[in-house]
């Protein structure tokens, strides 16, 4: 095993992380994509990656928080801008 620089145990990166940290990214890509089209058929399917994020990978648990905290204002905001504009919600 080898040892950092502040003598903690360094860990391999496996593909758990990255599909955690992917499906994050993707998590706040289609929460802005749903501010603009039909917010109720993509934040929904977006709050869902990121909770899969957040349980998948412990190491990337801050951005899938952020991509839930994302999601979650994308949906307050996209369905307003949906009412205020009339425009169709699904």
């Amino acid at each position: 095993m080898s040892v950092d620089a502040h003598g903690e145990r360094a860990t391999r990166w496996t593909a758990t992380d990255t599909m955690g940290g992917l499906l994050a990214t993707i998590s706040i890509f289609t929460s802005a994509l749903g501010l603009a089209y039909r917010p109720v058929r993509l934040i929904p399917f977006a709050i869902l990656l990121a909770f899969v994020a957040a349980r998948m990978s412990p190491r990337h648990t801050r951005l899938a928080g952020f991509a839930i905290a994302t999601a979650v204002i994308c949906w307050t905001l996209g369905m307003t801008i949906a009412v205020l504009t009339e425009n169709s919600l699904y």
